[in-house]
């Protein structure tokens, strides 16, 4: 399985639950678990990030962990239509485009392979909200894609604290 990053897993990882500071492995097991193919940011979250002047957005910028974790793919321009017409409306005002935000383009990407990628966020499933404010989590369930949270993502992949790069010999 393939997690695709929305831009908030990065963003409330660094300034909630795993600061570079206090939780050093986690950002090491990310780039990681980014160059062997199981975790990747699509460009358009990948720039959302990188737009920031933090540590965060300096990370990410770095050449070796950009090169790990940026997905090395190009959307599919209908497929990012389909995902904004048929997970949010077919009618969205200019002002519900630009609160729909880059979501579409994320789920686009899982589009592509939906038995084989799941959509990470730390958005909550609201099934009530219609249009511009659907969640990720209620989008995704709708098109099929398998999402989860961030938590979710590090148990299925095995992240502890003693966790340490494995040696390549």
């Amino acid at each position: 399985m393939q997690f695709l990053l929305d831009a908030n897993v990065l963003i409330d990882a660094a300034r909630d639950y795993y600061p570079f500071e206090m939780v050093p492995e986690f950002w090491a097991w990310l780039a990681y678990n980014g160059s062997i193919g199981n975790v990747k940011v699509p460009l358009e979250m990948y720039e959302e990030v990188c737009d920031g002047n933090d540590r965060l957005a300096e990370w990410l910028r770095d050449p070796v962990v950009k090169a790990a974790l940026l997905l090395d793919e190009e959307v599919e321009p209908g497929m990012v239509s389909h995902a904004a017409a048929e997970g949010y409306a077919r009618d969205l005002t200019d002002a519900e485009v630009i609160a729909v935000g880059r979501d579409p383009f994320l789920i686009a990407y899982a589009l592509v392979d939906r038995d084989g990628r799941c959509v990470v966020t730390t958005e909550a499933a609201r099934p009530s909200a219609k249009r511009q404010n659907r969640r990720v989590p209620d989008v995704c369930k709708g098109f099929g894609v398998e999402c989860c949270n961030t938590f979710e993502m590090t148990r299925r992949l095995g992240f502890s604290t003693s966790w340490r790069t494995p040696t390549v010999s």
